[in-house]
Parts: C-alpha cells; sequence; structure tokens
C-alpha cells in the first residue's frame, strides 16, 4: 500500500510539473511527464499514461488558437504523415524493450534541448514547406512510436515557419494532439494499452491542468527565457542521464 501511495504521489507531482511546464511555454508536457515517468516505469506504461493528459491539455491550447481552419490547411500533410510514422515504428515501443526505447528517448531530450539552447532561429522558405512538411512529420511519427515524446524534429520546424506566437502556440496544440491519438491508436492496436494504466492516465489529468493554470499564471511573473534556458539544462542533463543508464547497467 505504501508503495502504491508513493508511486500514485509521484505521478501526481510529475503531470503536475509537467502541465506547469506546459502552462509557463506552451510546451514541453510530454518531455517532461516520459523523462520523469522513465526513472520509475518502463517506457510503454509512461506513454500510456501520458495519453489523456497530453491530449486534454493540447486540445485546450489547440481550440484557444485563432485560425484553426487555415492552420489544418497548411499542415495537413505533415499531420498526416505523424500518424502514419507513429503506426510503424510503434512495434518498438510496443515491443516492451526497454533499454532501446530508453537510449532513444534520452536521445531524443538531448537533441532536442540542445538545439534549443544553441542554434539560432531558422527560417524555412515557403518553397521548401510541400516536401518539407510531410518528411518532418514522417520523421516525428517515427520518434513518436519509438519514444512516446514528439517534439522531435516537429517543434524546431514549426518555430522555422514563422508563425505569429499565438498561431505557434495553436500550431503546437494541433501537432501533439494528432501525435497523441495516433500513439493511442498504435498501442490500442498492438493490445498493450493496459487497463489500469489508461485509468491512472484519465486521473492524471487533473494534477496536468492544475499546474497548467498556475503556469498561466505565475507566466508573466518571471522571466520565460531564464525558466527556459534552466528547464533546457535540466533536460539536457536528464536526457543524458536516460540514454546512458542501459549501458551503465550491463
Amino acid at each position: 500500500m505504501e508503495q502504491i501511495n508513493f508511486t500514485t504521489v509521484t505521478i501526481a507531482v510529475i503531470f503536475f510539473v509537467a502541465g506547469f511546464v506546459k502552462g509557463v511555454t506552451g510546451m514541453g508536457l510530454p518531455t517532461v511527464a516520459m523523462g520523469a515517468l522513465g526513472a520509475l516505469l518502463n517506457p510503454l506504461t509512461a506513454a500510456a499514461l501520458l495519453l489523456a493528459p497530453s491530449f486534454v491539455t493540447n486540445v485546450w491550447q489547440l481550440l484557444a488558437g485563432p485560425r484553426f481552419g487555415a492552420l489544418l490547411l497548411r499542415l495537413w500533410r505533415m499531420m498526416a504523415m505523424i500518424v502514419i510514422g507513429t503506426l510503424a515504428s510503434s512495434t518498438l515501443l510496443a515491443g516492451g524493450n526497454a533499454g532501446r526505447t530508453t537510449i532513444a528517448l534520452g536521445l531524443a531530450l538531448v537533441f532536442y534541448s540542445g538545439y534549443t539552447l544553441l542554434a539560432h532561429q531558422h527560417r524555412v522558405p515557403s518553397h521548401w514547406q510541400p516536401w518539407a512538411s510531410p518528411l518532418i512529420g514522417l520523421a516525428t511519427g517515427v520518434m513518436t512510436g519509438a519514444t512516446g515524446v514528439f517534439v522531435i524534429p516537429a517543434v524546431p520546424y514549426l518555430q522555422a515557419l514563422g508563425f505569429e506566437r499565438d498561431e505557434l502556440v495553436q500550431a503546437l496544440g494541433l501537432s501533439f494532439s494528432i501525435s497523441t491519438i495516433a500513439l493511442a491508436i498504435a498501442l490500442l492496436s498492438h493490445g498493450t494499452l493496459p487497463i489500469s494504466a489508461l485509468t491512472t492516465s484519465v486521473l492524471a489529468v487533473i494534477p496536468a491542468l492544475v499546474g497548467m493554470v498556475a503556469g498561466q499564471a505565475i507566466r508573466t511573473r518571471i522571466s520565460q527565457d531564464v525558466f527556459r534556458r534552466g528547464f533546457l539544462v535540466c533536460l539536457l542533463i536528464l536526457g543524458l542521464e536516460m540514454a546512458l543508464r542501459p549501458l551503465l547497467s550491463q
């Protein structure tokens, strides 16, 4: 009972923190949650727990934006390829190979945090987007299916499309919502979505939303740039630890 209570409280705290980060920055819930849950649970269970909080918070973010129709028309090829890539690569996560998926997730965190910390802001020319968007969608889907994290390379790409602030937040909400749905379909198709994890996932919506609201409330009271950099440094360290953990345990 004590172990169950400890695990439940830990999961609630993780989703509160992940929701808080999303409230402040507009993103980061799946990355923080999968990274932290990876130290507590196997990647498959962690991905299942992520489904409901990620879906609810991302749909909220998506519907709060200004131009859903125009955004979907512009990005539908990318969204379609996210689904295809997720379904195609989900056998790795569904197969329960915790070592490989933990390494992949750690490397994804390292790449994402390092890129965001060091890279200059680039812009993707409009004439590149018809072929670049499907490729980025496919790569994002492959990463989603393999690790349960759907920020790479979608987030850097969307940031490079020149969206205004509110449009970018809505575009992130669209990408994350589609990725969450695709991941749920993939886990269901493999018969690897545990009912107990899904129940806990629904309950985890509460701390995630509370954290998100708290993050939104203090967004204007702190330096978002300082918070963002501190968060990315912590994420980089966490990713290195996760990538090396299976190797060091051999």
